[in-house]
């Protein structure tokens, strides 16, 4: 998600309370949401602007007070206009530990025999005036904030299954299934080699498809060009270095697979809207 992984393998949180928490504003290094995907879950809930989220291959725009469900597993991205946004990625198993009564349930999500709807607004009250409850406690962490996100979670799904806020018995085509499958493998590979030359070719050799093919297929599913997106990567990872390091300009460019200084420069400013002199940690 917000990491600079796109499907990392760590602990959310902690193991007692693995709950994580993002706030984003347009300064951080993380504000547009590339494609990604993790194998917990996420709640994402719009403080200001609209965000664009695309889950799999479907989009939709979510305005203020919306709030989005993103199951495990499910390729997510979100591109912000003047966006204020929060994210909550959890561990669904949490809900399993010590609770029998509640368990039949929490499995019925976690082995997707349901899926929870992916997006509510103000329309659904309810749901979020109890999202909104755990979003703060996270926030702003009072005395006993843990009790209250764990307490406003089982109610969360407690009025999911209450109010019947899913989907059952869903299926995919075996085609979507293969192109999600293809898109991942392709997004692992350019989480993995970013930092090196790549070239087109390597990019569609790695899913096994001719370039052109490759190029057309990308694009339907991300709606960027492959070299787009792979450059936008490294700009994500060297905005969060020049964020939180003391590395030169030159290092970070360098590191991030751009062997041209003046190149990283351009395409910086094309992506970010400013030089990254302006963005270097002070």
């Amino acid at each position: 998600m917000h990491d600079l992984d796109r499907n990392e393998a760590r602990l959310r949180g902690t193991y007692d309370f693995p709950f994580e928490f993002h706030h984003i504003e347009s300064n951080h290094p993380r504000y547009v949401m590339s494609y990604h995907w993790h194998v917990e879950y996420e709640i994402i809930r719009i403080l200001k602007g609209s965000l664009t989220v695309t889950l799999n291959e479907k989009s939709f725009i979510a305005m203020p007070g919306d709030i989005i469900f993103v199951h495990s597993g499910i390729l997510h991205s979100g591109i912000p206009d003047d966006c204020v946004y929060q994210c909550i990625v959890f561990d669904g198993n949490f809900f399993l530990k010590n609770n029998s009564a509640c368990a039949g349930y929490i499995q019925k999500i976690l082995h997707q025999e349901i899926m929870i709807y992916h997006h509510f607004s103000p329309k659904h009250p309810d749901i979020c005036d109890v999202v909104n409850s755990l979003f703060d406690a996270l926030w702003k962490k009072p005395v006993g904030y843990e009790m209250t996100v764990i307490g406003q979670f089982y109610h969360f799904f407690g009025l999911v299954f209450g109010n019947h806020y899913y989907l059952e018995s869903v299926t995919r085509t075996r085609r979507d299934y293969k192109r999600i499958l293809q898109l991942k493998q392709v997004l692992d590979f350019i989480e993995h080699n970013y930092a090196s030359p790549l070239t087109l070719q390597q990019l569609s050799a790695s899913v096994s498809m001719s370039p052109k093919y490759f190029c057309r297929f990308f694009s339907e599913m991300t709606h960027q060009t492959p070299m787009d997106y792979l450059n936008h990567q490294r700009i994500e990872h060297a905005c969060y270095q020049l964020s939180t390091t003391d590395d030169s300009i030159t290092e970070i460019a360098y590191r991030n697979g751009f062997n041209d200084l003046s190149y990283f420069i351009r395409t910086f400013k094309k992506y970010k809207g400013i030089t990254p002199g302006k963005y270097k940690k002070a």
